[in-house]
């Protein structure tokens, strides 16, 4: 009665997580975020990201289950049915010149993975998990004759992924598998012109909405090479299909009053609507990404790693405009070391304990710059008392890094991500026995 209790109450939760996380709107707050289709989320687990966000060579990690969607080949390692739900936070800082932004923090659920197994060399997985966040404001002025211009950029939404995928094996060194995934939400972005100082003065704001939905595939293989019963060396690649997701685009353009009374400043509804353009039929083409990684692992001691990814992200078009981006690389390396994960006595020598590095060319060339970002992260595996052949695992992972420049009059961010996830592996789908 028990198991059926924990099982009814994981249930609930998750149900609750993927409903919170569905209607959850990204405040990444960004400005480089208004670029393509936002910040991007590679989806990865707290786990993962603690070691430099290394994922294509990875399967299982100190003996645990990992729902690793990076490599849907990983699958074919998922032995017990297993559960990974989790939260984030972000706080961030921007400086521009000599001048040091306000900081901004966000806290949300991020992620639901399930998996079970099929087989003894295979499993489904399905879940839902952030794909990009766009958030920004900030203002620019000039002068029109003596009079004083605001020009103001905002934006808001983000893309979620949810995805179904099976992976298995081949023997025992070669697994394959592969994702479909849906992609959908909204993106929002708007410039306003204000003449604050000018009294009745007509203020213009456009609005581009993008409510995107569409198909998505994942796919990769795995090689791995044991030595002894205990250390494998395990080659990976993934890939992310260049699809083509629909998208619905609309362009509003408004007017409307500013009016302060000398403590707040307030604004009237749209006066009038100048244009209201819809273009229904567009299209988002998503590019081909590339992952390739390395890793070799004692098993219940020590796993090192390392990946390099390439998106061909400088064909990204949207509604059939290419949106002048460049190509993407990433450089990823990490691991973690387990002091005695068979110590009876010792509860320290029991915890993963994770550190990793990551460097990234983004998409993005502002001003003639490449605007890189490079983050460390460092993190712990909690194992929990195990409970009727059940394993719990609570996972932390911590990264500091910075995105961007101060060359060019550019924005350098700084910022803190945490990522909380609690994981569990068990027996649901057994098939008894009777002599």
């Amino acid at each position: 009665m028990i198991k059926y209790i924990r099982s009814g109450l994981t249930f609930l939760f998750t149900v609750l997580s993927v409903g919170a996380m569905a209607q959850a709107t990204a405040t990444t707050s960004s400005p480089y975020s208004q670029y393509g289709l936002g910040t991007l989320n590679n989806g990865l687990l707290p786990q993962t990201r603690a070691m430099g966000s290394i994922s294509t060579a990875i399967n299982r990690i100190s003996g645990y289950n990992t729902i690793n969607i990076q490599n849907p080949a990983s699958y074919s390692s998922i032995n017990l049915t297993s559960i990974d739900i989790g939260l984030y936070g972000n706080v961030s800082t921007l400086k521009q010149g000599n001048v040091t932004g306000q900081s901004n923090g966000n806290f949300r659920l991020s992620h639901f993975n399930f998996a079970a197994p099929v087989s003894k060399r295979s499993a489904l997985s399905f879940g839902l998990v952030p794909y990009s966040e766009l958030g920004y404001n900030y203002r620019n002025s000039g002068k029109i004759d003596t009079n004083t211009v605001n020009y103001i950029y905002s934006g808001d939404g983000g893309l979620s992924k949810a995805y179904a995928g099976y992976g298995f094996g081949i023997g025992r060194h070669l697994s394959f598998g592969g994702n479909v995934s849906y992609i959908f939400g909204n993106l929002r972005k708007f410039r306003s012109t204000e003449l604050p100082n000018l009294v009745g003065a007509i203020n213009t704001r456009s609005e581009r909405s993008n409510s995107v939905g569409g198909i998505n595939f994942d796919y990769g293989t795995q090689v791995n090479f044991d030595f002894g019963e205990t250390q494998h060396l395990i080659f990976g690649y993934s890939g992310s299909a260049g699809s083509s997701i629909k998208s619905e685009i609309r362009n509003v353009v408004s007017q409307y009053l500013v009016s302060t009374d000398g403590i707040d400043v307030n604004e009237s509804p749209a006066i009038d609507t100048t244009s209201n353009q819809i273009i229904s039929n567009g299209k988002i083409k998503l590019p081909l990404i590339h992952h390739f990684g390395v890793s070799f692992q004692r098993d219940g001691k020590f796993l090192i790693g390392a990946d390099y990814s390439r998106g061909n992200w400088s064909s990204l078009t949207i509604g059939g405009v290419n949106q002048g981006l460049q190509n993407s690389q990433t450089f990823n390396v990490g691991g973690q070391y387990t002091p005695n994960n068979n110590s009876l006595r010792n509860y320290l020598a029991l915890v993963d304990y994770r550190l990793g590095a990551r460097y990234e060319k983004t998409y993005i060339r502002a001003s003639n710059t490449n605007i890189n970002e490079k983050a460390v992260s460092i993190g712990l595996g909690l194992p929990l008392p195990r409970n009727d052949g059940a394993f719990y695992k609570i996972n932390l992972a911590g990264e500091y890094g910075q995105r961007g420049t101060l060359s060019n009059n550019l924005i350098k961010e700084n910022f803190f991500t945490i990522h909380v996830g609690f994981t569990l592996n068990d027996t649901w789908f057994r098939r008894y026995k009777f002599d």
